[in-house]
């Protein structure tokens, strides 16, 4: 840390202080009770990750925001599936490969219970809440009933036990349950056989295995160099999220209480009948006490010394709203949504604010899209299916064994973002691409499409509509912008005049 010299007024040195350089790095009055560590991400992750994935869960099976949030944020990210697009300039080749992935994707559900595209759906879900999902290969080349031998099955991170830290005879070493070679890379995964929190009762002398790495996908957000395992996404403001719970259950509480006032009959030391002014009392409550009846729209006259105050409990009034919703916005920026996606709420946004703040928000879910699940899951899966649709004879690729890396030239499609004033959108789109800004594949592309698809439908419905004899206003073959249709006298005035002709 550097010294400061302090000098008189004839240069003589006086002390010497010692001071940061940067304000936050300073000891002061104002920083001295704030605790900090130099540990790295996968110690600090050690100690904490069981604890902030149950933590997590808890709020998401009792808090609505919770569970909507991650919901939302779950269909943004996965919509129906990120689908591939071989890159292949063989047509035919393509075509047949697509084939097979379509036959494939609804078998690929180890458990049976989705698609791949639900997988997806379902290893993002713990993504979020648990901070890391499990995806193990199993190859079974004697089952004929399925179109590639080869499934997923989806474990929690529960089943990587995060305690289990070892150094190995043969040199290579443990750590959170991840087994790493002399070079340090992933060589196995030593996985629980059942899910440690089950309470069934078989489970009690439950070991773990040892699978090979290449055989797991191990998925979760990378927020550090060196990071090998994942926390939740909820662990910035799960504390907030905490303390926002229970403030507004006490507040409902409150006001519930509240409620069950109408109001308070006082009287002199001495005593009066409350009944005198009402009428006479009809019933008593559970400690035998008098219920006195008031009517709606009567004036009575109280006696001397009697009055009624009616319950006015005090209100936070307009600062609650305020208070909410500036927790709520801090909150869904810690997650990674926005204030809108997470509550619902669009009752203060406009056209250019919603769009200001989608744009944000859906290049952090392309980011995760394309770096953490298409990478992690996507890019393994689908090396894999090839491998086992040459190994079981599903199909045929020449030159896979010399050149794989053609066949695993792949573009992942995410689902396209609905526009939020289509007119003006596609519009803009339109512009750029006869202004030669982007190609129409790039267009189709954004939208989740292909562009050998789309074209071959077009060509399809075009050529059914020929067959039929049918024109409609949307075949720009056969009619003009507006809807009109376009003649064969329009068109040779129009040739006249590209071509200079009187």
């Amino acid at each position: 840390m550097p010294h400061l010299r302090i000098l008189d007024s004839h240069g003589n040195k006086i002390s010497y202080q010692t001071v940061s350089a940067y304000e936050g790095g300073s000891y002061g009055q104002r920083l001295s009770s704030w605790m900090t560590t130099s540990a790295s991400i996968n110690s600090l992750l050690s100690g904490s990750i069981s604890t902030l994935r149950s933590r997590t869960r808890q709020l998401r099976r009792n808090n609505p925001l919770v569970s909507g949030g991650i919901d939302t944020f779950v269909s943004d990210l996965i919509g129906t599936g990120i689908s591939p697009s071989w890159q292949l300039k063989d047509r035919e080749l393509k075509k047949e490969l697509q084939a097979l992935w379509a036959d494939w994707i609804d078998e690929a559900d180890w458990d049976g219970n989705c698609d791949f595209y639900g997988l997806q759906s379902l290893i993002s879900s713990a993504l979020i809440e648990s901070g890391e999902a499990i995806v193990l290969f199993h190859k079974n080349y004697m089952n004929n009933d399925l179109a590639v031998p080869f499934q997923l099955q989806v474990l929690e991170g529960d089943h990587l036990p995060e305690n289990k830290n070892e150094e190995l005879s043969n040199g290579n070493t443990i750590r959170m349950g991840i087994e790493f070679n002399k070079q340090g890379k992933r060589v196995a995964y030593h996985l629980y056989k059942e899910h440690p929190g089950e309470t069934f009762g078989f489970n009690q002398s439950i070991g773990t295995i040892r699978v090979l790495a290449k055989n797991v996908c191990h998925i979760f957000k990378l927020t550090r160099p060196g990071q090998i395992r994942g926390a939740s996404w909820l662990a910035p403001v799960l504390v907030k999220l905490h303390d926002y719970d229970q403030y507004d259950d006490a507040e409902l509480v409150r006001k519930k209480g509240a409620a069950m006032f109408g109001g308070y009959i006082t009287e002199p030391a001495g005593g009066i009948d409350p009944t005198l002014a009402f009428g006479k009392s009809e019933s008593t409550d559970s400690q035998n006490r008098e219920i006195v009846p008031m009517e709606p729209g009567t004036f009575p006259v109280l006696p001397p010394g009697m009055d009624v105050r009616f319950s006015e409990p005090a209100d936070v009034g307009g600062n609650y709203e305020r208070w909410v919703k500036q927790q709520l916005r801090m909150i869904a920026k810690g997650i990674g949504t926005t204030y809108e996606k997470l509550t619902g709420d669009l009752t203060e946004i406009n056209y250019s604010s919603i769009r200001a703040g989608l744009l944000s928000f859906q290049r952090f879910c392309k980011q995760i899209q394309l770096q953490t699940i298409a990478f992690q899951l996507c890019k393994p899966v689908a090396r894999e299916f090839l491998n086992t649709a040459i190994l079981s004879g599903a199909i045929e690729l020449p030159g896979y064994a010399q050149k794989p890396r053609i066949y695993r030239r792949i573009k992942w499609r995410p689902d396209g973002w609905p526009w939020v004033d289509p007119v003006k959108d596609q519009l803009a789109e339109q512009m750029a691409v006869r202004n030669g800004f982007k190609p129409r594949e790039e267009v189709i592309a954004e939208s989740g499409g292909d562009i050998e698809e789309v074209d071959a439908a077009i060509a399809e419905g075009n050529a059914r509509a020929d067959e039929l004899g049918l024109v409609f206003d949307s075949d720009p073959r056969k009619t003009a912008k507006a809807g009109t249709a376009q003649s064969i006298e329009d068109k040779v005035i129009e040739k006249s005049v590209v071509d200079g002709d009187d």
